[in-house]
């Protein structure tokens, strides 16, 4: 158990680190970049989520991504940050808070994105090496089955397996543990949609938003 004092003297400065993480992570770049381009609100569009897959249902690519681009280098930034001044604990911390601020802003009434390219850019910026790995299983996976959805699902439920065995990073893999289950939940509907077969491929784009609502199509939805 912490000793009483240094949690009493420490415990504003772990809060400090969490807010300054949420308020980056809570930046929604794929609301601004539509306005921005004169697209209107994101979240009339598609599935109605701000990441990059919805992003690109305008038909815009370089838009989603720097969507995409976007929501990972918040989360890298901010702990990056923290790291250089407070050390790794307090990096932890702030990529905790980046990570919920993307998934809940306060600005968007607490509907935010999916988490996949943030939680990535978390995992870069704590861990470079683990954060190629976390890429290159994605790629393998949608290359093999062609489901985003299941990419990033399988991506991050194998990263704080191999933080804990393959890197050692006990403190590290326990917050991915929480950040997995998170990014987990965020893709509830698409876990069913794939447990009843009706989940889309990679490239299966011919069909309306309206008809992929919720779905995804290319990429992984940050």
């Amino acid at each position: 158990m912490p000793d009483p004092i240094s949690w009493a003297f420490a415990w504003p400065y772990y809060l400090a680190a969490l807010a300054f993480g949420y308020l980056l992570g809570s930046i929604p770049f794929g609301l601004i970049f539509t306005r921005m381009a004169g697209l209107g609100d994101i979240r009339k569009i598609g599935s109605g989520n701000i990441g990059t897959t919805n992003v690109l249902r305008t038909g815009r690519k370089s838009l989603a991504a720097a969507t995409l681009l976007g929501d990972a280098l918040k989360g890298t930034v901010a702990v990056l940050i923290v790291r250089h001044l407070y050390g790794q604990e307090m990096a932890l911390i702030t990529g905790l808070g980046a990570f919920l601020g993307h998934l809940f802003p306060v600005w968007l009434k607490f509907r935010g994105g999916k988490g996949v390219a943030t939680y990535l850019g978390i995992l870069l910026g704590l861990h470079w090496p683990m954060g190629l790995l976390f890429a290159a299983i994605w790629i393998a996976m949608a290359a093999v089955l062609r489901y985003s959805s299941l990419a990033a699902l399988t991506a991050s439920l194998a990263t704080p397996i191999l933080l804990y065995f393959a890197f050692s990073r006990v403190q590290m893999a326990e917050m991915f543990v929480l950040l997995t289950v998170l990014i987990w939940a965020k893709h509830h509907e698409n876990i069913g949609r794939l447990l009843t077969g009706k989940e889309s491929r990679i490239g299966s784009g011919s069909k309306s938003a309206s008809q992929t609502s919720g779905a995804d199509t290319v990429g992984p939805d940050s």
